[in-house]
């Protein structure tokens, strides 16, 4: 008992000056284990223990004083600022630091992706990029790595084909790794092929989307993978999506590029490529495609 209660006082600082209780061990020690010791000598005894015991608890208190309270300043920094950065006037709208790759005006942020260089071949039509059955999938011009991606597009007003042969298009980030496009509001399909899924990997978490004709919002965060020198993976790429404000993908890691038969795996790439739009035959519509590169 008297060594575990010294243990306790010397490693907590509040109970160092509990000696009476100590004391009172070492007493009922000193009693017991000789009867016929003298008193006055055992008192004797008792006093040099006490003194001995609070010049030791004195000196441990000086040496392990109790540390100041850390100010609220001592976890507060001032660099580095972050940019200012001007939001749209409204919450679709690109902010000041977006790259605008398509906003109803031109083609001229998209090329074929058949070669990598001739012009983008679907139309526009009353502001808005439409795909064109049978004249291949577009890319952007610009190559991206880790961005901020927001693209809105509108399926076919008319019902045309069931599953993935209606409103079907899909959004490829770095051209390889897609999120599905597709008229999923009330077609079934395979839940890893809906609207909002990493295709073929993941499902959405729920389904927001509007029906054929209405506009959907995706907002994408994604992080690109990151290889070695030697084309070692060391860390897959994550995906975060928004449908019309809600998340459906949260953070995922992708298990590689997207694979219509197979099991995905992962292959030394470029640090930054381009997205792709995709050509399924269905004459989906965009506007309003951004990107700010992370």
């Amino acid at each position: 008992k008297v060594e575990k209660e010294w243990v306790i006082s010397t490693k907590n600082p509040l109970a160092v000056f509990q000696i009476s209780k100590i004391l009172l061990y070492f007493k009922e020690l000193v009693r017991n284990s000789n009867p016929t010791y003298p008193m006055k000598q055992r008192n004797l005894f008792v006093a040099v223990l006490l003194a001995g015991l609070g010049t030791a608890s004195l000196t441990f208190a000086q040496q392990n004083p109790t540390p100041p309270p850390m100010p609220p300043q001592a976890t507060e920094f001032y660099t580095p600022v972050p940019p200012k950065v001007t939001p749209g006037a409204m919450n679709n709208q690109a902010p000041s630091d977006a790259i605008v790759l398509f906003d109803g005006s031109s083609l001229s942020g998209f090329v074929s992706a058949k070669d990598g260089s001739s012009p983008a071949p679907w139309k526009i039509e009353h502001g808005e990029l439409v795909v064109q059955r049978g004249t291949g999938d577009i890319q952007s011009k610009l190559a991206f790595g880790d961005a901020q991606y927001h693209v809105e597009w509108s399926a076919p007003p008319e019902i045309v084909g069931e599953g993935q042969g209606r409103g079907n298009s899909g959004f490829f980030l770095m051209g390889i790794y897609e999120v599905q496009i597709l008229d999923s509001y009330e077609s079934k399909t395979y839940t890893n092929g809906q609207a909002g899924s990493v295709y073929k990997q993941y499902p959405p978490l729920v389904n927001p989307l509007r029906g054929p004709g209405d506009w959907n919002y995706y907002d994408i965060i994604f992080k690109a993978p990151r290889f070695d020198k030697n084309g070692m993976l060391t860390s897959p790429a994550t995906v975060t999506v928004l449908i019309n404000g809600v998340l459906v993908q949260n953070n995922v890691i992708l298990k590689g590029p997207t694979e219509y038969i197979g099991i995905p795996n992962y292959k030394a790439h470029a640090d930054a490529l381009p997205i792709k739009l995709q050509d399924h035959g269905n004459p989906v519509r965009f506007r309003n495609i951004w990107v700010r590169p992370l």
